[in-house]
């Protein structure tokens, strides 16, 4: 919200204050008790406002929350993507080597004089899901 949108819901609310003051001296109430009334009422409107707002805010049910939400959500989704198909270009010994550095594969995992064991997976059958 801008500068002048807060000065114009600023003026909203006293324009309302007015329309209800008016309202009420033309239901019949008089002097004091119509801007009493008025004031009351629009106190009360406030109120609520500002107690949806702190439920929105508690709640996390924020617009610009829900926003970053999704962003973040779409983020991840692209990234993923673009990095699987990155992963996905290079060698199988690349691959390996990749998986070793950032600790995803043990260092002797796979070793290229060894073989797997009966009942385990290789690293090929690890890397395209074939377990």
């Amino acid at each position: 919200m801008t500068k002048g949108q807060s000065l114009l819901l600023g003026l909203a609310v006293f324009g309302l204050g007015a329309l209800g003051y008016a309202l009420f001296q033309a239901n019949g109430f008089e002097g004091f008790s119509a801007g009493i009334a008025a004031s009351a009422l629009l106190m009360v409107l406030v109120v609520g406002w500002t107690a949806t707002y702190l439920l929105r805010a508690l709640s996390g049910n924020m617009t610009y929350m829900q926003q970053r939400r999704t962003y973040r959500e779409a983020y991840d989704a692209a990234t993923t993507e673009a990095l699987q198909r990155k992963f996905d270009a290079l060698s199988p010994e690349d691959q390996l080597r990749l998986l070793r550095d950032t600790g995803q594969l043990s260092p002797e995992a796979d070793e290229p004089d060894s073989a797997p064991a009966s009942g385990e997976t290789t690293t090929a059958e690890t890397l395209h899901g074939e377990a």
